[in-house]
């Protein structure tokens, strides 16, 4: 994978629209930590911010996996890609 270079958050745009390139290499980049316990991550939809993200494999019914969801994939995406305000499990 290419080295990402992600914009600083103090430079953005509060209403930039999601640059899906650096969203689709961002889940890319998040992908091997879900797999390795056994799931996986798709991104299902984008709107006005909100990202949906479907969590595959052993994500499906785990309890954590709204944890995983809120407390690691939505932080990350919320710091790396502008214009994500919300990540949500479809």
């Amino acid at each position: 994978m290419a080295n990402i270079k992600f914009p600083e958050v103090k430079d953005r745009d509060p209403n930039a629209e999601v640059d899906m390139d650096v969203l689709n290499d961002t889940i890319e980049y998040i992908r091997p930590a879900v797999q390795a316990d056994g799931g996986d991550i798709k991104l299902a939809s984008v709107e006005k911010g909100v990202v949906n993200i479907e969590m595959l494999g052993a994500c499906q019914g785990c309890p954590m996996s709204i944890a995983t969801l809120k407390s690691g994939i939505e932080r990350i995406l919320k710091d790396k890609v502008p214009g994500v305000t919300e990540v949500i499990a479809s």
